[in-house]
């Protein structure tokens, strides 16, 4: 049985059609498919359902280089009769040839009526420029290649400035991962929020809106979920330990409220914020107490401590001995004893931080 055929129209991959030539920019191709191939409804049963099925399309059912030098195989051939939801047009240099160009802008002109939307990746803007589908509207493209297509297509309403646009059911984008970045606005839009993350947080990118860098942005569309925005605060707490870090301040930098931003903290490091802060900034004073020219003082400083006794608290409640002591027993290669308990919790923190600046 095809499950893929059985599948109800809004769960059936959509068929998108990447076009592939000689020279074609391999980024151009490859970002894109591996964020379409990535994509997956969540399953009922844990079974991850294809959003897509992507197809490589070529001018002719053969091989082809790209500018790189990787060789690719088209799966499809332009003149056949498939139908697809989507059209992605690569850039390159190969497409800047006239008569590949002539080529592609005439089988995207044909196909256009029965694609809901077609999209082009950097200078693969040439081929659908000459098709004439997007006279009269905003283009993206790739900087270095912006005043070449405003001239040679004086129609469009060239920028330079943006990652990509999105104008009816066309969309442009400029070069490098700006091609990723689009893939997963399409993902958004045809799967939602959700599922574009996902890809997002796989391909180690964020989402973004189209438009042009001046252009307001819908910011809550396009933030990480709470999880991502709390859990990328460590790295920035130790480079600010100096700092006074407060409950609301810290909520403020992860847009939250500072309830559910305490919630969702103790959720994910299984403590209080400010329980965390002071963990972290005990375990850089015990690294701190090592250098012989520092004083009890300038460390409780250094690491955001009000005092120094504050600080002798903090440390005696949690490393079971004053920092002095500490100091004068790690000389001696007699480290302090430290309970199970606490030993948990430093690692614990250490071992995240440790991740988390890695990352």
């Amino acid at each position: 049985m095809n499950i893929v055929a059985s599948l109800p129209p809004s769960l059936a991959p959509r068929v998108v059609a990447i076009m592939a030539f000689d020279g074609v920019a391999a980024l151009d191709l490859t970002g894109p498919l591996e964020a379409l191939s990535i994509a997956r409804f969540p399953g009922g049963r844990g079974e991850a359902l294809p959003c897509y099925r992507p197809v490589v399309m070529g001018l002719e059912r053969r091989s082809f280089t790209s500018e790189s030098g990787l060789i690719f195989k088209a799966e499809a051939c332009a003149e056949s009769s498939d139908s697809f939801d989507t059209i992605l047009i690569p850039g390159g240099s190969g497409l800047r040839q006239p008569e590949t160009t002539r080529r592609v802008a005439g089988w995207l002109a044909a196909r256009a009526k029965s694609t809901r939307r077609i999209a082009s990746v950097s200078t693969g803007l040439y081929a659908l420029a000459q098709s004439g589908l997007v006279d009269g509207r905003p283009v993206a493209t790739h900087w270095r290649f912006s005043r070449d297509i405003a001239r040679r297509f004086p129609r469009l309403r060239v920028t330079h400035t943006a990652s990509f646009l999105k104008d009816d059911r066309f969309y442009t984008s400029a070069g490098g991962t700006a091609g990723v970045e689009m893939t997963l606005a399409l993902i958004d839009e045809d799967c939602g929020g959700e599922v574009a993350r996902a890809v997002a947080r796989e391909m180690v990118m964020r989402l973004r809106p189209p438009g042009d860098a001046g252009d307001p942005v819908e910011e809550l569309s396009y933030q990480p979920d709470p999880i991502e925005r709390v859990a990328e605060l460590p790295a920035w707490i130790l480079t600010h330990l100096h700092e006074k870090m407060t409950v609301e301040e810290l909520a403020a930098r992860a847009c939250l409220c500072p309830r559910h931003f305490s919630r969702v903290f103790k959720q994910i490091f299984n403590c209080t914020p400010a329980d965390f802060v002071e963990e972290l900034r005990l375990s850089e004073a015990r690294r701190r107490l090592l250098g012989l020219r520092t004083t009890v003082e300038s460390v409780a400083c250094s690491v955001g401590f009000k005092s120094s006794d504050a600080f002798r608290r903090a440390f005696e409640r949690r490393v079971g001995v004053t920092p002095t002591a500490f100091r004068r027993r790690a000389a001696g290669s007699a480290l302090p004893h430290v309970s199970r308990p606490q030993a948990r919790s430093v690692h614990y923190a250490n071992a995240y931080l440790k991740e988390a600046v890695a990352a």
